[in-house]
């Protein structure tokens, strides 16, 4: 009668520790059944990748050595033609912004808002420096009650 009295926590505490102890062969083995199952499967589509690839290289062969004369200069042409529009429309951009630089900075509006930049940059600089660092927050005064 003893027995059939233990808590609920006593008989969970007591079952899994014994399920561990007792069954580490069937965790093992549940393991290695999905392991041999999980690389067999990747086996499986690896080998068929094979496949599909020898196949396309057996047909694509011949095809490439009947045009290879006129598909090795075809890509190659094509190749500096995209490098040299591509070169040239970077160039292009990098003028465009340099010349936009320099008007602005010979017209003086580039120049001002750097300098008005480096103004305010220094003058927060000696604000901080003075600990006056909530400049613009009024403090309100405490009223005193009459």
């Amino acid at each position: 009668m003893a027995d059939q009295t233990r808590t609920h926590h006593e008989m969970i505490s007591r079952d899994s520790s014994t399920l561990g102890q007792a069954h580490p062969k069937a965790t093992q083995m549940v393991k290695a059944a999905t392991a041999v199952t999980a690389g067999g499967s990747l086996l499986v589509l690896s080998g068929l990748t094979l496949a599909g690839t020898v196949i396309a290289l057996t047909v694509a062969t011949p095809l490439l050595v009947i045009f290879s004369p006129v598909l090795v200069p075809a890509v190659i042409t094509v190749t500096l033609i995209i490098t040299g529009f591509l070169a040239s429309g970077g160039f292009g951009i990098a003028a465009i912004t340099a010349f936009s630089w320099l008007y602005r900075h010979m017209t003086g509006s580039g120049s001002e808002k750097i300098e008005n930049a480096r103004m305010k940059m220094g003058s927060r600089a000696q604000d901080t420096k003075y600990g006056q660092h909530n400049i613009g927050v009024h403090h309100q005064q405490p009223q005193h009650a009459s």
